[in-house]
């Protein structure tokens, strides 16, 4: 029997009105489009003609039609609107870059650099999708086991061959380079003495790790078109961060800006968390580290969340880096787990990475530490602990990058800056303990050196006897080796950001044509052993890390403390090798001789970069040549002008390797 009863409305609840009248009018339309009336389940059909004797209500209905079928059209035409959306901006933008290498094809040359770069992604990955599929069946035969053994030996003869003709060609002349060479085979052997699994070490991931770091090494340090894409890259860092002068100078005022060390290097890292955060939120970061982390995997033979979580240690710290992977961490290996931490102090932060720059150490060295600790990372931490159980993790296709929680560009800029906030107050903290307890130590030193005749004695005195052989087989010059071990001991006891003040206070010393000794006591070594000792530091390994990284971890897996807490250390030291053996892979590829370019850059890095006027004129020539730059940059008619306090000849004089002329 059918229902007759009249059905009620349903009643309108407060949390529906609390969404707004969008959702109303949306309901409205809907309704009106699917011809029915409000609020009602009924079909024209079953309310008859009702419609016709409604004329007002009939008349408004007809005057809504344009708006739904606009609204239909593009519903069903989105796909089609957007690539007209696209094509339009493609156009516009390829018109735009036309234009400018029309004009002047030297300054608008970084521009098209990137444009080739997003070009060739694009084309590979068009290439991939189409044709990827029948490159794999033409390549099936060649993947034959046997085949496959013989290239690989191939390979690595070939690879071994190479490096003894490159040490006997390059070195002929400059046999001190086999001293860091004989460094890299020294802190190798090391390692493996103390490795969990001597049997279990995979040598496939070990050569490559290192390979890979070595081939980049070179690429940066000793070839003209890799030295100055890092330089420009570093320079563009100084001016993007020389932006935050304008903030940091309302909130504080120019005059504690310049003066007080708080207020004109800590808000640095405020401002690059927050760009780091709006480009992790556009998604730019992600892609970054998963290019990066493929080309480690397929050569390393590494699983897919070890290797992603030490591609985005280039970028973010120790404890940000593991939350791009923070869903497998239960599931994870202990090598795996140790991995994740070598990666964590092998490289540093990138909001770090500003305020270092700040100090006048060298960018584009910072950078390329950096992106040589990644594989290296992998290697010795294969090495020290092997991979003896089962991943999970294997394959790449299980494995998605988060891309945070801010729901808006507004948002993520602004949770940057937040969380930046917890950064700043913990650098702060750190260095009010570390420094007073660093003149605690010295002064209790020396009180007891005192008792026994023996003057001067201090915690760096220590950590430049004890250290020295570390500093030598880095490949630095004897007579700087004191200095350099003393900056070591400082970042492993205390921390980086101690040592690289330190290591400030020895370059702008040197720039500033002081004496070389003052006593028994060195005031500044050569560009050679500051460039060497930028490596060495670029890390945070060092004993006030490891309650850091063991609250990081902790936090996210609880159930896996005993596991973390029983690899730290190894990972401690393993991650002081990385940065160890950075600089032993830097030793040898650095010469002054064959890099006459380094006379304009080493001046170019200083804190003057980040005063206004300088700002105007880096802004001016950011995208000229290195080779035109250096007579800008070196000429009394310049806009820059001589730097206070120097003449030109001093700059000349102080820029050699041991304070002599280029």
């Amino acid at each position: 029997m059918e229902d007759n009863t009249p059905r009620q409305r349903d009643p309108i609840s407060l949390t529906s009105v609390a969404n707004g009248l969008e959702n109303m009018g949306a309901e409205l339309l809907e309704s009106l489009e699917e011809g029915r009336t409000p609020g009602s389940d009924s079909s024209p059909a079953e309310v008859g003609g009702s419609w016709s004797k409604a004329g007002p209500e009939h008349l408004g209905r007809r005057s809504l039609q344009p708006a739904l079928r606009v609204r239909r059209f593009c519903r069903e035409h989105t796909q089609l609107f957007r690539w007209i959306c696209t094509g339009l901006l493609c156009t516009a933008f390829a018109a735009f870059l036309l234009i400018a290498c029309l004009l002047d094809f030297q300054r608008a040359l970084a521009l098209f650099v990137l444009f080739c770069v997003v070009l060739f992604f694009l084309a590979h990955s068009l290439l991939k999708r189409l044709l990827g599929p029948k490159l794999l069946r033409c390549v099936k035969p060649l993947r034959h086991p046997c085949l496959n053994l013989w290239f690989k030996r191939g390979l690595a003869l070939a690879a071994f061959l190479g490096l003894v003709l490159w040490l006997v060609l390059d070195t002929a002349q400059r046999p001190e380079q086999l001293v860091s060479f004989g460094g890299i085979c020294v802190f190798i052997l090391l390692l493996f003495a103390g490795s969990k699994h001597h049997r279990a070490v995979s040598w496939r991931a070990v050569s490559w790790g290192l390979g890979l770091q070595f081939a980049l090494g070179l690429f940066v340090i000793r070839t003209e078109p890799g030295f100055i894409a890092f330089q420009w890259l570093g320079d563009q860092i100084q001016i993007f961060l020389s932006y935050t002068e304008a903030g940091s100078s309302f909130v504080f005022g120019e005059a504690l800006v310049k003066d007080v060390f708080a207020f004109q290097v800590l808000p640095i890292i405020v401002f690059f968390s927050c760009a780091m955060s709006v480009l992790y939120y556009v998604g730019l970061m992600q892609w970054v580290i998963l290019k990066i982390s493929w080309l480690m995997q397929a050569t390393m033979g590494t699983t897919a969340t070890e290797t992603l979580s030490v591609a985005g240690n280039i970028f973010v710290s120790q404890t940000e880096a593991p939350l791009l992977i923070r869903p497998y961490l239960a599931d994870m290996t202990l090598s795996e787990i140790h991995v994740v931490m070598t990666g964590g102090y092998a490289t540093i932060a990138g909001s770090l990475l500003g305020a270092y720059i700040s100090f006048g150490i060298d960018a584009a060295s910072l950078i390329a530490a950096s992106v040589m600790a990644a594989p290296c990372a992998l290697a010795l931490s294969k090495l020290v602990y092997p991979e003896v159980e089962e991943s999970k993790f294997k394959r790449e296709e299980g494995v998605k990058l988060t891309y945070g929680d801010a729901q808006n560009l507004l948002e993520a800029a602004s949770s940057g800056a937040a969380m930046s906030v917890r950064v700043v107050t913990n650098i702060a903290a750190n260095l009010i303990a570390f420094l007073a307890v660093l003149a605690f130590i010295n002064a209790a030193l020396s009180w007891l050196g005192d008792m026994v005749d023996v003057q001067g004695l201090s915690f760096q005195l220590i950590c430049s006897y004890v250290l020295r052989p570390v500093a030598f087989l880095m490949g630095v010059a004897w007579e700087d080796c004191p200095v350099v071990a003393e900056l070591l001991g400082m970042k492993l006891f205390l921390n980086e950001f101690v040592a690289y003040q330190e290591l400030s206070g020895y370059k702008q010393r040197r720039l500033a044509g002081a004496e070389e000794w003052v006593g028994s006591r060195k005031q500044w070594i050569s560009v050679r052993a500051e460039i060497l000792t930028t490596y060495a530091l670029c890390g945070f390994a060092n004993f006030s890390s490891i309650g850091i990284m063991l609250g990081g971890l902790t936090s996210m897996v609880p159930q896996r403390k005993g596991d973390f807490s029983q690899i730290v250390l190894r990972a401690l030291c393993t991650g002081a090798c990385v940065s160890l053996v950075n600089a032993c892979v830097a030793a040898p590829a650095w010469s002054s001789a064959q890099r006459p370019w380094t006379t304009a850059v080493d001046f170019t890095i200083t804190r003057s970069v980040y005063s206004r006027d300088r700002t105007s004129v880096c802004l001016q020539g950011a995208f000229l040549s290195l080779e035109t730059a250096v007579p800008i940059f070196l000429s009394p008619a310049s806009p820059l002008g001589k730097p206070p306090g120097l003449d030109l000849p001093q700059i000349e004089k102080t820029h050699g390797e041991n304070g002599q002329s280029i």
